[in-house]
């Protein structure tokens, strides 16, 4: 352990903290941070807060800095062009995450040469308040939709808790909006195949007079809407098969009664019917058309990313 701590000293460290209207938590988020990572830079990137939030940032030590387009996907997209760093701390401004959990998150990185570790809060909230029982089912939803679809995932994807190696960040893409940015991070990781882990840390309350901007249901729909768009993008060949496979199959509801009905009497009665069957079968055989070749595509994607991804050296490299 007192090897990992001392190599994190030797590394640029920077606390990520993406806030809209935290003023009541986020002066304690940026003092804590500060108290167990001294060597640490803590950036408070606000979003258009309406509030106190950056004064009471700045005030506490953190640099400031802004981020005018809407939505934490923007502001992460932000941070993580700006920043230069080694390690990257990634926490939210709504002071719910365990600060003193980092440097095990951090030498957990830098001992096993990781370029992610996520705090799970799935196991080790502190109450029934601090993680309410519908995000943790929609959360537990999602997952485990992420992990049929990528394979391998993490029991608690959605977690704004991540320390992440510098070739993680900058191979990044941050193509997201909103909150579907950890979605985005986790799926990042899966298709590349990177060494992640997760360590399972306190998740506590937040205090009277703070509200949480995540909606269980809108955002949650936005994170599905996200997953399968992902699904699309990474693994066409899958996609568009599945999508052949349904189309073709509902060709074949409508075609069967056309054929026996034509052996029995040599007629075509619905010729509607019988338009609308063969159409669907070609559309399912230009959705195959399209999955072979947008694989190559991706294939293409995807070596161009690995390629930008080893271009920079392993967290903890001699």
């Amino acid at each position: 352990m007192m090897q990992g701590v001392s190599a994190a000293f030797s590394q640029r460290i920077a606390v990520l903290v993406p806030c809209y209207n935290e003023e009541k938590t986020v002066a304690q988020v940026v003092q804590d941070f500060r108290a167990v990572l001294p060597q640490a830079k803590v950036y408070v990137y606000d979003n258009n807060s309406k509030d106190q939030t950056v004064q009471r940032a700045a005030a506490a030590g953190a640099i400031v800095r802004t981020e005018k387009h809407q939505g934490k996907g923007n502001v992460m997209r932000r941070m993580f062009s700006d920043i230069e760093a080694d390690i990257y701390v990634l926490v939210d401004g709504d002071n719910t995450y365990h600060a003193p959990s980092t440097p095990a998150m951090i030498e957990r990185l830098l001992s096993e040469q990781l370029d992610m570790v996520v705090g799970s809060r799935l196991t080790a909230h502190e109450g029934a308040a601090s993680f309410r029982r519908g995000h943790q089912l929609g959360n537990r939803l999602l997952t485990g939709f992420v992990s049929l679809l990528f394979g391998r995932s993490l029991t608690d994807m959605l977690s704004g808790f991540r320390v992440m190696s510098r070739r993680f960040v900058k191979s990044f893409p941050a193509l997201s909006k909103g909150f579907e940015t950890e979605t985005e991070l986790t799926v990042h990781a899966l298709e590349l195949r990177m060494p992640i882990t997760e360590i399972v840390t306190p998740y506590g309350s937040r205090p009277v007079g703070s509200e949480s901007k995540l909606n269980t249901y809108r955002d949650g729909f936005r994170i599905l809407l996200t997953i399968i768009n992902l699904f699309k993008e990474e693994r066409p060949l899958a996609f568009f098969t599945i999508l052949f496979a349904l189309l073709a199959s509902f060709s074949v509801i409508l075609a069967v009664p056309l054929f026996i009905t034509y052996a029995e009497t040599g007629l075509v009665p619905r010729f509607p019917t019988a338009l609308l069957a063969t159409g669907t079968m070609l559309l399912a055989f230009l959705s195959l058309t399209c999955g072979l070749i947008l694989d190559t595509v991706t294939h293409g994607r995807r070596e161009l990313k690995r390629l930008s991804y080893l271009s920079i050296a392993a967290p903890g490299h001699e």
